[in-house]
């Protein structure tokens, strides 16, 4: 074979191979390359995520109640103690004599009234016996007018009868204004006993209060004080007012906040899991069993209750999560993140929640849009039907014959990857689901081909 016709050869070869490759890339060039995934039934779990710290569900702050010197601490931090159980002691000298001195004050106005109201009694017998001289006096006195009447008397003894009747009239006055005096001592012994008691309360309420005891059974999680410091009585957590807190460690919750967003779906009674910061490979599970009424606005942590002016910073709820298996050795204050379970659903049908996508009606009618209307007059209802055309549909795209035709759907639950379809699916239908770049610019019923979905990388 000539040379030459070797090269005709070889050129017109190439000239085939080229028109091939011309032809599969014009063919080629209005297909997008997308991933997809099937519609599947799966089990779902709605789920909230929120963070905040772990504290026992009772603690108090004891603070003080008197001015004073801490003269002796009973307990550190950490211990555990009974109720009633004897934590501080503050200076007493002044306060306990005072209760000395209103208790021996106590003691002699109860003795005063002891000697009053047998002074009472004296007077009363003394006026019975003050009658009983009246009515006698009153006799003989009646009986010498009789014998005076008569002359079988002499004047002087008629005289001495009536200055006898006289003087037990007075006497029985005497007597009454005798056993009034006495009663009214006695009600001033009773006055001064019912004061005495009432400064002895207010004596003996000073010098408790320089003694501190456990309310319950707890634990001593802070203590601020030392022996011989000076502590004032002053407003919670102010320096020098709080001596301790204990805290009833025997139920402990996940005090969260919840995005304002979310409070909607959070209910109480709901289950929940616990993760800790400082036991990473342990989670625990709870309950939800408080729900604040207040937002909290989160740059400054105050109720909205508490603010003069609205805001429109971000907004959180405070949602308690009450632990059913705390570990022994939970400390309050550490770090924690709650997942709180707030729907559920068995072989719901599912798709990833990143094949979402949101068209306008008037994208996927651009073919009538573009096309040429006949002219005609302007209707009422002309800007409802373009309102209308613009509406936000949310859905997918179903690839069917090698094109991807968009299909709007409704949803339901939320779960961590995946979201429930309640209509516009079924079950076994392809769908596109990425990447993102092609899901944002897809549109409606556009050529496309399945890529392979390229494999995770593996972390080093």
């Amino acid at each position: 074979m000539s040379k030459k016709k070797i090269i005709l050869i070889a050129g017109i070869v190439l000239a085939v191979v080229l028109v091939v490759v011309g032809t599969l890339s014009f063919s080629g060039k209005n297909v997008v390359a997308v991933q997809t995934g099937k519609v599947s039934r799966e089990d779902l779990a709605s789920v909230v995520t929120a963070s905040g710290e772990i504290k026992p569900k009772n603690y108090v702050n004891i603070g003080a109640n008197a001015f004073g010197k801490i003269t002796k601490l009973y307990v550190k931090e950490g211990d555990h103690v009974k109720k009633g159980q004897m934590l501080a002691q503050l200076e007493n000298v002044q306060s306990a004599s005072d209760v000395a001195a209103t208790r021996a004050a106590l003691d002699a106005a109860r003795t005063d009234a002891v000697a009053a109201d047998a002074g009472l009694k004296t007077a009363q017998a003394q006026l019975e016996q003050s009658q009983a001289q009246l009515e006698q006096a009153k006799l003989d006195y009646q009986r010498a007018q009789g014998l005076y009447k008569d002359a079988l008397i002499a004047k002087a003894d008629y005289d001495a009868k009536k200055a006898a009747y006289d003087a037990a009239v007075a006497g029985l006055a005497q007597s009454k204004a005798r056993v009034a005096q006495s009663k009214a001592q006695l009600d001033s012994s009773h006055g001064r006993v019912t004061q005495t008691q009432a400064t002895l309360v207010k004596s003996s309420d000073l010098l408790s209060k320089t003694e501190y005891a456990a309310p319950y059974d707890g634990v001593v999680t802070n203590l601020p004080v030392r022996e011989g410091e000076t502590v004032v009585v002053g407003i919670q957590n102010a320096p020098g007012s709080t001596l301790m807190t204990l805290a009833d460690l025997s139920v402990i919750t996940a005090e969260v906040k919840v995005d304002e967003t979310d409070i909607v779906n959070v209910k109480l009674g709901q289950d929940a899991t616990v993760s800790i910061d400082a036991i990473p490979s342990k989670t625990f599970h709870g309950k939800v069993t408080e729900i604040g009424d207040n937002a909290i606005v989160r740059s400054t942590g105050v109720s909205t209750a508490q603010t003069t002016g609205g805001s429109q910073e971000a907004k959180d709820f405070k949602v308690v999560v009450t632990l059913t298996d705390p570990p022994e050795n939970l400390r309050p204050g550490l770090s924690t993140t709650a997942k709180i379970t707030t729907a559920t659903r068995q072989g719901a049908l599912a798709i990833p929640i990143q094949a979402l996508t949101i068209r306008r009606a008037s994208e996927l009618k651009e073919k009538e849009k573009n096309s040429v209307e006949a002219a005609a007059p302007a209707k009422a209802d002309e800007k409802d039907a373009k309102d209308k055309k613009d509406e936000e549909l949310q859905g997918v795209f179903v690839v069917r014959n090698k094109r991807a035709v968009f299909v709007p759907v409704e949803t339901g639950i939320t779960g961590t990857t995946d979201i429930e379809v309640t209509k516009g699916l079924k079950e076994g239908d392809e769908i596109v689901t990425g990447s993102y770049k092609v899901l944002r610019t897809l549109k409606n019923n556009s050529a496309v081909k399945v890529e392979k979905t390229p494999a995770p990388a593996e972390s080093s």
